[in-house]
């Protein structure tokens, strides 16, 4: 399968969480979203405003650095957010259960690296990186489900 790509070029942390924003309206049970980029890149301020843009309730978006989980129930139904930063072999995911969430759960996976070739097929994969006091952000998939639903986020984010 061919690689898909968009760039987003976030002069701010308002812009970035924009795209975020216009990316959660587009997510569904089985979609997983792959977050890469060194520390301090804003991984968790983009899954943040994902999150709390799908919850009918506000609440607080913790960082799950230390609770590898953090599950959420939104408007799209369960989404676990996974930071997989002090995650060191496959048999620990397994244990976190993060798999089978895959395929009936919105997944959004800081540090996806750690996954190995337990990332799944069909993810939507953002690479974002730190330039000056902005970001840049590399969209990577292969899926065509894709295609359609980020079709329109150009515009809108």
């Amino acid at each position: 399968m061919s690689q898909n790509a968009l760039t987003f070029d976030w002069p701010d942390a308002d812009a970035t969480a924009k795209t975020a924003v216009a990316l959660g309206v587009q997510l569904r049970l089985g979609d997983t979203v792959l977050l890469s980029g060194p520390v301090g890149s804003g991984k968790t301020h983009f899954a943040r405003a994902l999150i709390q843009s799908l919850l009918d309730t506000p609440e607080d978006v913790p960082s799950p650095t230390f609770t590898l989980i953090q599950m959420y129930d939104t408007r799209h139904g369960v989404l676990w957010h996974a930071d997989l930063y002090r995650i060191s072999t496959d048999t620990e995911i397994d244990e976190l259960g993060l798999v089978d969430a895959f395929e009936d759960a919105i997944c959004l996976v800081e540090w996806p690296d750690r996954l190995g070739p337990l990332i799944p097929e069909g993810a939507l994969s953002i690479d974002i990186a730190q330039v000056g006091d902005g970001r840049s952000a590399q969209w990577g998939w292969t899926d065509p489900k894709w295609n359609n639903r980020l079709e329109g986020l150009v515009q809108h984010a």
